[in-house]
């Protein structure tokens, strides 16, 4: 190899491909190892993009477990650092965001090496440098001088770096983050719910401490796999800091590698990787949050910093099951829900002191009971109310026990005050709880509390801004409180988030609710017809549909939905197509049948009522409206409502006169 060839020269910098050496000006640069193989490797392909994959099988042949990431980032940071190169502004290497990175200098044209002097020459200079040189006290004096100012130069560049939060802008902390989904290093697909629910933990950890503000796992859950670069995501979730990393786990161990990333500029802050036993994964995912918050220097309560700083080791298989719980809890469909039920209570039988899986098992028995109405509400939701108790109990301090609780006194106790009580508990506990927010508007709405009702809606949507529900719910408050116009905008943006016809449903017949108040009856139709195509009405239903629009108008169309919900509960006797029923009454005016199907919904205890309070709705302006709330047993709250006597004293009631429980809930009511 000739000189030429081995000798690469860039700027003020020599890279000596045959002795391993980078030097700066002629100076020797401290550069060895892993970040002299990457330059190495860069080198070979200049101007081309050289992909982690590339790097991995060069600098780790045949590893099957090293945190190839993080050391690749340690060795790119500290080629950069030697280099004098920036992520922000790249001169040397650029990273390709996803996916590897690139040397993007030019090489200086090879030049001969300038002739050595003659021996005369070389005397002769020394003779004149010698002659030109100060006095020695004069020399250790500047000496002395110079070593000071590199000290205190490194002690500032050393603060800098310690106290740097937002890569190159001290005056910019980081205030908001997400925790993207974290890789499964496994190689086994069916782990993924391992790794899901550790990110969920993470993500949990985090959402507690209260001056940070958090996105929520289903907003994040949206850049799995994705394409899009660092900022592009920092920029749709509106965050200052991106948390991603990998999950491996092997017999009874598991690894979390955790890196921080500068949102805007996709520069590298912070990695780290953890190792340990199964049993004290908890542990390890309050470690990891702890360490997030000391890097952004967010200031933790005392009371935060405790949260993060307690967790008892649990048996590995009651955790593995309580994982696979909330894995099928996500996908909210009923066979899923009824897997989730099942880990869950195994879960629990494997560790009765596992809070974490009573509130799993509220959730699921909440949804069973108000969503699919697979489980009657009369036994689902007292069976959810015990299990949120008992979260409660073992663990006052979890967010998701209160928020548990708070459904249920609202959806099924309509006791307002109470569930009003746990939703701000439950939010003071976990000031990024999206649910929280969620469950707390409708509450407020339904007590005719409307500017805080959408307060909280918003809140909610700020914390999961691509959650199709969140971003529902907020719509639907500011129908509630006749804040149409804005309600319609909304409407129209969450449009865009998700193509899934179930949600382009429920947007567009709020359009088609806009519409018919601003008297835009055209409009209104279409927006009505748009959303029975998006839940699969087929061409000829739609043309059926428009006939009876043309026909006899709306109240055409409403009578024949009567008439297939009436069908419907003939057939099952659904909780919800009772309150479907009553609704449709009161739609085409007779609201004498409207009430009598209120009734039924009050003797099914059904979860649907509490709409019956939100908006200004037509049995609001019916002088049977407060009959109605002394039937449900909340006819006192708007009058005892911040007397400072306590909530069950408001309702307790409830408890003997309303409810008719099996043999089974009885029981469950009595313990709980």
């Amino acid at each position: 190899m000739s000189s030429q060839a081995r000798i690469i020269k860039f700027g003020i910098f020599e890279v000596d491909l045959q002795s391993g050496e980078l030097r700066k000006a002629g100076m020797k640069q401290k550069l060895a190892g892993q970040p002299f193989q990457v330059l190495q490797v860069l080198l070979e392909q200049p101007g081309d993009v050289v992909t982690r994959e590339e790097l991995r099988a060069r600098l780790w042949p045949g590893n099957t477990f090293v945190d190839y990431e993080l050391a690749l980032k340690k060795a790119v940071n500290r080629l950069r650092e030697v280099l004098g190169d920036s992520a922000d502004s790249p001169r040397f290497i650029e990273t390709i965001p996803r996916r590897g990175y690139r040397f993007i200098a030019a090489f200086n044209p090879p030049s001969p090496d300038p002739a050595a002097p003659s021996s005369a020459n070389s005397q002769l200079m020394a003779v004149q440098s010698s002659a030109m040189q100060p006095p020695l006290w004069q020399r250790l004096a500047v000496g002395t001088a110079v070593v000071l100012a590199l000290v205190a130069l490194a002690w500032a560049v050393g603060a800098i770096g310690r106290y740097r939060v937002r890569a190159g802008n001290s005056h910019a902390p980081v205030r908001s983050i997400a925790v993207l989904p974290l890789e499964n290093l496994s190689k086994d697909p069916n782990q993924d719910y391992f790794t899901d629910g550790i990110t969920d933990a993470l993500t949990t950890e985090l959402a507690q401490i209260g001056s940070l503000r958090v996105i929520s796992r289903t907003s994040a859950e949206h850049f799995k796999g994705t394409r899009d670069t660092l900022p592009e995501i920092g920029r749709k979730l509106n965050v200052d800091a991106i948390v991603e990393g990998s999950v491996t786990r092997s017999e009874n161990r598991v690894r979390i590698t955790a890196q921080l990333i500068d949102a805007p500029s996709d520069h590298h802050v912070w990695a780290k990787s953890y190792e340990r036993d199964l049993k004290d994964v908890l542990a390890l995912q309050d470690e990891v949050a702890r360490d997030i918050a000391d890097e952004i220097r967010i200031k933790l309560t005392p009371e935060e910093r405790s949260r993060l700083a307690v967790a008892h080791p649990i048996d590995p298989q009651a955790h593995e099951a309580y994982l696979k719980g909330r894995y099928f809890w996500n996908r909210r469909t009923e066979p899923e829900l009824h897997k989730a039920k099942d880990y869950f209570e195994l879960a629990i039988a494997r560790d009765p002191e596992f809070a974490p899986a009573y509130s799993g098992l509220a959730d699921t028995y909440f949804y069973l009971s108000y969503v699919w109405g697979h489980i009657p509400p009369r036994e689902g939701m007292p069976l959810s109310r015990a299990a949120a108790l008992k979260a409660i109990e073992l663990d006052n301090s979890a967010a998701e026990g209160h928020a548990s609780l708070a459904t249920v006194k609202f959806l099924y106790d309509w006791d307002f005050p109470g569930a009003e009580q746990e939703a701000k508990r439950a939010i003071a506990l976990n000031p990024n709880y999206e649910l929280g927010h969620h469950v707390y508007s409708v509450i407020l709405a339904a007590m005719r509390r409307s500017d805080e009702s959408v307060a909280e809606a918003r809140k909610a949507v700020e914390v999961d801004p691509l959650s199709i529900p969140a971003n529902n719910i907020y719509g639907t408050m500011l129908g509630a409180a006749n804040r149409w116009d804005e309600a319609f905008a909304e409407s129209q943006k969450a449009l865009e988030l998700d193509p899934n016809p179930t949600h382009l449903t429920m947007f567009r017949n709020r359009l088609a609710d806009y519409y018919r108040r601003k008297g835009m009856t055209n409009e209104a139709i279409e927006e009505d017809l748009k959303a029975r195509t998006a839940q699969g009405a087929n061409p000829q239903q739609i043309q059926d549909i428009r006939n009876i629009y043309a026909q006899s108008g709306r109240k055409g169309v409403l009578n024949k939905e009567l008439e297939a919900a009436l069908k419907r509960w003939e057939k099952d006797h659904w909780h919800n197509d009772a309150y479907v029923i009553a609704f449709l009454y009161s739609e085409l005016g007779d609201m004498d049948n409207s009430f009598k199907w209120i009734d039924k919904c009050i003797e099914l205890r059904s979860t649907m009522l509490i709409w019956f309070y939100v908006g200004d709705t037509a049995w609001r302006k019916d002088p049977r409206f407060a009959e109605v709330k002394r039937k449900m047993g909340v006819h006192t709250w708007s009058s005892l409502l911040g007397t400072g006597w306590p909530a069950d004293f408001f309702f307790s009631h409830n408890r003997s006169a309303n409810v008719n429980c099996t043999a089974k809930t009885k029981t469950i009511w009595r313990d709980a």
